[in-house]
């Protein structure tokens, strides 16, 4: 009878491994599958989409799939919180407008009348006919950028009634100040140079070709001498700006490469990005992405850093000045990646964390207090379920494969990924640092390097300054011309008020309004919109 038991029991055995070396086959043959359709289409020359989307019916959870893992005593606690992440976002009621079809054109543009009279009218002339009204229409047309050269005369005086000894004092006017001392650039013309450059990323060589064709020749050496002259100008204002954002309660953080010009071979230099949300987007560049660098770009700071996971940041936790804050977007990532080789699992964990981002979106303008006391009642719940799901599946997953990295990835950054549920001020994830980013991205693609060091240093000034009127709705062109006016006097203790975040409520106080009308400079590049 023994004998018979154990046979049993080794046949039981050996039917649980064939099932699961059946089960690793199928796994493996997905895999397989899968990278040869990807050979296809990198054959092809066929990118697919890098959208993060999953289909609405194929992010559905399974609840008895999860039952299993969690038991059904936090079944009912789960079915809740995710009824209440799935249910309809609430929409502020509104008036939807009638359709108007072409928008009118702005106001504020000048005007030409263009008058057409009928060829009967022509002939015999107004005298024969009498006006009994008018048919209007509009068209936006183009003229060329208007450069003007703004001559300077200081006469020189002398008293009437001077001495007769020989000794005449004669009288100038000083000579008016320029953002760059003896200087042929006003600050209308530099500012446009820097924002074509580091807001519309046209590279020195094109913007030749732009001032050729406006009637003036400009080498790139001269623009790029200008940049260089005007970056010592605004940093003290960065570096205010940097002083305010290491004051806010967390910072988010990326990082990416750039090509350094250099004689044999071009070298690898970085961006890095520092985001005080609301307030400042700050660029750093540094020589390399290190550790060292790292300590570089946030000496001083104190706070909650969310960033990714990579091992640059681990060495900053240590001392405890620095609280760690992972991303769930990045985690989301590792799923996605997984969707097309282990769909099954994959649904589940992009079905667990696209909840906690719909709960999100309907606390996006609430106070610090209900949002914690909603994480704690609607997301928690959520959070403990994956993370009980990544540790009975971990278990299971074949190494080495997509999904094996992502639950990896998950468990890893447990702690940091549940960092929200503790203060309501933090963000569930870093994507505003890496859209911030994609300006140099952007950039990088058409001037493909920066020359040097100091000129990777002086391209992250002003894309600081650029970036940062883009995320307080300030216009850069005329920002730049203005602070450029009123830099070279300002007081040193007043400098955050220059700042972009500030900058809408600076521009209206009578003294800063007296200060930039004295500038004759400015004052030619004046249009109806000042």
């Amino acid at each position: 009878m023994s004998s018979v038991a154990e046979i049993a029991q080794r046949l039981d055995e050996l039917e649980k491994r064939f099932a699961a070396a059946e089960r690793e086959r199928d796994e493996y043959r997905a895999l397989y599958l899968e990278m040869m359709e990807r050979c296809r289409k990198l054959e092809l020359g066929i990118l697919s989409s890098k959208s993060e989307r999953v289909a609405d019916n194929g992010a559905q959870l399974s609840l008895d799939v999860l039952a299993m893992v969690l038991g059904d005593r936090k079944r009912a606690e789960l079915e809740a919180a995710l009824a209440a992440a799935n249910a309809d976002q609430e929409v502020k009621a509104h008036a939807r407008r009638p359709p108007t079809g072409r928008k009118p054109l702005p106001e504020h543009l000048p005007r030409v009348v263009i008058e057409v009279l009928p060829p009967e009218v022509e002939k015999k002339g107004l005298d024969a006919f009498e006006r009994i009204g008018e048919e209007v229409c509009e068209t936006i047309e183009r003229r060329p950028a208007s450069l003007v050269v703004a001559r300077v005369v200081r006469p020189k005086f002398v008293a009437r009634d001077r001495a007769r000894d020989g000794q005449t004092e004669v009288y100038v006017a000083e000579p008016l100040e320029l953002p760059i001392a003896r200087g042929l650039a006003g600050p209308g013309m530099l500012a446009d140079t820097i924002v074509k450059r580091w807001q519309d990323h046209l590279p020195l060589h094109r913007l030749e070709d732009v001032y050729a064709r406006d009637g003036i020749e400009l080498a790139r050496s001269t623009m790029c001498g200008w940049h260089g002259a005007l970056a010592e100008v605004v940093r003290p204002l960065v570096s205010a700006m940097r002083d305010d954002a290491f004051k806010q309660p967390y910072l988010c953080t990326d990082a990416t490469g750039v090509l350094v010009q250099q004689k044999e071979r071009c070298r690898t230099g970085h961006f890095w990005v520092l985001v005080a949300p609301g307030r400042h987007v700050l660029f750093e560049f540094t020589r390399d992405h290190s550790s060292d660098a790292v300590d570089d770009v946030l000496a001083g700071y104190q706070g909650y850093l969310v960033a990714d996971a990579h091992v640059v940041y681990d060495h900053l936790y240590a001392s405890g000045d620095l609280v760690e804050v992972n991303c769930w977007a990045h985690a989301r990532r590792y799923f996605f990646k997984a969707l097309s080789s282990d769909p099954e699992r994959a649904k589940v964990a992009l079905g667990l964390i696209g909840s906690l981002f719909r709960i999100e979106r309907t606390l996006a303008e609430s106070p610090r207090k209900k949002k914690e006391k909603i994480r704690e009642k609607r997301s928690r719940p959520i959070v403990d379920a994956f993370f009980s799901w990544c540790d009975a599946e971990t278990e299971v997953v074949l190494d080495d494969t997509p999904i094996s990295d992502a639950i990896r990835y998950a468990r890893n950054q447990r702690v940091g990924l549940s960092r929200f549920l503790e203060d309501g001020r933090l963000p569930i994830h870093n994507n505003m640092s890496e859209l911030a980013l994609r300006r140099e991205a952007v950039g990088r693609k058409n001037w493909l390097f920066v020359g040097s060091d100091e000129g990777g240093a002086v391209n992250a000034l002003f894309t600081s300054l650029l970036a940062s009127c883009r995320l307080c709705d300030v216009e850069p062109w005329s920002y730049v011309r203005d602070i450029l006016c009123l830099l070279p006097r300002w007081p040193e203790h007043r400098l955050l008020d220059l700042a972009p975040v500030c900058w809408n409520e600076t521009r209206t106080r009578d003294d800063v309004r007296a200060l930039l009308e004295q500038n004759p400079f400015r004052r030619l590049t004046l249009d109806s919109r000042g």
